[in-house]
């Protein structure tokens, strides 16, 4: 349908200003919010990743994308039922303790988000043990750490030895990720490495089976 479609156009596109009045369209045109959903919003978040993943799209505009994928989903919030949102899994973010860079963090989040995941975003600077915190109040699957500094990659292995300690570690799969992370450090604590947010969705799925 042409409404859908032109709902997943505006995600790709980064329309901010053009969702809410399409997805009004939509509505009008006999479609339910679940299809907007599916058919318009998330597709158009899937195309996006798919888009950033071989180059052809950058960080600046997946965050558009995203707020604008954000800005749909909250209009169209109150009209879903309970059953309409497959929640694939729940995922903990935290920037390390001794970082304060968010940006990639955040992209990956909003990508995980389109892809149907929750997400439970601590914020940075967060210590091992607010993780631990985090994993006993919220019970994720994945637990997200992102660190953009050489020397914060240590905080990596404090927070997933806290974990071990706090007997936690084996309730869930460490997704780390950031500028000077690579799998060597992933593999000394038995992390899972990415190395952008859209794969960062794909090693979430592989993850989550």
């Amino acid at each position: 349908m042409k409404a859908l479609q032109d709902i997943y156009q505006c995600v790709v596109d980064g329309e901010m200003d053009e969702v809410e009045g399409l997805i009004d369209e939509a509505l009008s045109a006999g479609c339910t919010a679940k299809e907007i959903l599916d058919d318009g919003l998330l597709a158009g978040m899937a195309e996006v990743g798919e888009q950033f993943k071989v180059g052809d799209m950058f960080v600046p505009e997946v965050l558009v994308a995203a707020k604008t994928m954000d800005i749909g989903m909250t209009k169209i919030k109150p009209m879903l039922q309970s059953g309409d949102i497959k929640e694939v899994g729940t995922v903990l973010f935290a920037t390390v303790k001794g970082d304060l860079h968010d940006i990639g963090k955040k992209l990956v989040c909003m990508m995980l988000e389109g892809a149907g995941y929750k997400i439970i975003d601590l914020g940075v600077d967060v210590s091992p043990e607010a993780v631990c915190e985090g994993v006993k109040e919220y019970k994720p699957d994945l637990v997200g750490l992102s660190a953009m500094l050489t020397t914060t990659t240590l905080s990596m292995k404090e927070t997933a030895d806290a974990l071990k300690q706090a007997g936690l570690y084996d309730s869930v799969r460490i997704m780390v990720g950031g500028a000077p992370v690579n799998q060597k450090i992933a593999d000394e604590f038995g992390g899972h490495y990415s190395t952008n947010a859209s794969t960062a969705v794909e090693l979430a799925n592989e993850l989550m089976k």
